[in-house]
This record gives structure tokens, sequence and C-alpha cells, in this order.
């Protein structure tokens, strides 16, 4: 993989250039199988984007219950608002294990032998070009979510009235969608400054120990 990465930025002087043609690329029998998996997640990088970049959190209405906690009005309001949010964040995170599943497919593709990764990469250009519209999400992702401490925020304030109603033994219909196990893996997610390339990199740390 570290080989991979240093052809696509070219820091090994050795290996002969080639050319990608990323406009034009299209795949081959030989890639069809791996190219369509990928590209059924690709098809919804977009749509993610597009939903976090609208993403405006419950800020003024966790704020208003936590100054005014016996006001129920403001806890209700506060609790329906962080709701939908939580649901939202959730569907980001199951998309990350998505394109976890998505990397390490390409992986498998451009690193099997014999070939080489710059064999590889001549050979295989629809591959590699989904693999550098993987990288091209992935910082975009994360450029996004460092734009919004809001997401923390809203999940924290879920975490503690999920653990406080739990303990007032409160049934919560969203626990069926959230449930603890759940919300811990997406507070271990969210707390990365760089959620999804976090992702990408242990999965190919990964990849390379097995």
């Amino acid at each position: 993989m570290g080989n991979l990465l240093k052809v696509l930025t070219r820091e090994i002087e050795n290996y002969p250039h080639f050319f990608l043609d990323f406009e034009n690329a299209q795949p081959t029998e030989g890639e069809r199988e791996v190219w369509n998996q990928v590209n059924s997640v690709l098809q919804d990088s977009e749509s993610i984007l597009t939903g976090l970049q609208a993403y405006k959190g419950a800020g003024q209405e966790i704020r208003d219950a936590i100054q005014n906690p016996n006001d129920m009005m403001l806890q209700e309001r506060a609790w329906n608002s962080v709701c939908p949010l939580v649901i939202k964040l959730k569907t980001f995170y199951s998309f990350s294990l998505r394109l976890e599943e998505a990397l390490k497919s390409l992986l498998e593709s451009l690193t099997c032998p014999p070939l080489t990764p710059t064999q590889h990469l001549e050979r295989e250009q629809a591959l590699a070009k989904q693999f550098a519209e993987i990288l091209h999400f992935t910082l975009r992702f994360d450029e996004l979510k460092m734009r919004i401490p809001a997401i923390q925020n809203d999940f924290s304030y879920y975490r503690r009235t999920i653990s406080r109603n739990r303990i007032n033994n409160m049934n919560l219909d969203i626990e069926n969608e959230v449930n603890n196990e759940m919300a811990n893996r997406m507070s271990l997610f969210y707390a990365e400054a760089t959620p999804m390339l976090k992702t990408l990199s242990t999965a190919t740390t990964n990849f390379v120990t097995e």
C-alpha cells in the first residue's frame, strides 16, 4: 500500500511514468465486479457530503435545555431537535463502514501479485480512478467535519440524555436505531479530527497486516 501511494504521488523516482486517464477510464471485464461494488458506494458519496454540509446542529436548543433544567418543554424541544441529527450522524458513520469495505476490495485488486502496483495502475485504470475518488471524498468529508463542532456537542448531549433516561427506566424508541453499542462506536468515530481518513488508514493497516 505504501508503494501504491508513493506511485500515485510520484515519490518513487525509479518507477516509470505512466498516464492515468481519469476522464475516460472504463472498467475492463476483469475489473467489472470490483468496480461495480465500489461504484455502488461512491454513488452515495455526494449525498453524504451534501447532508454533512447542511448540518446545522441543535446548539441553541441544547443551551436552553441546560440552562433551564426544570422546563420540560425546553427539554423536549432539545431532545426532538437532537434525535433526527443523531440519525443523520449514524448515516454518515454507516457510510464510512461501506467505504472501508470498498477500499479493501480496491486494495486487494490493485496490490495482488504477480503484478506490481505500477502495473496494476497502468492496466486497471478504472479502479485507480475509484481509488482516487475515495481519497478525494475522504478529504472533503473530513474538511467539512472539522468546521462543524456542533456534531460532537449534539452527540454528547444525546448520550448524556440517553444515560439519564435509562437510569430513570424510560424506554426511548431511538435506541432501536442508535443503541449503546452503536453510540460507543460512533463516539470513537466522531472524536477523531479526521474520522474518515482514520477509518481508511486503519483499514489499510489491517489489510497489510493480514
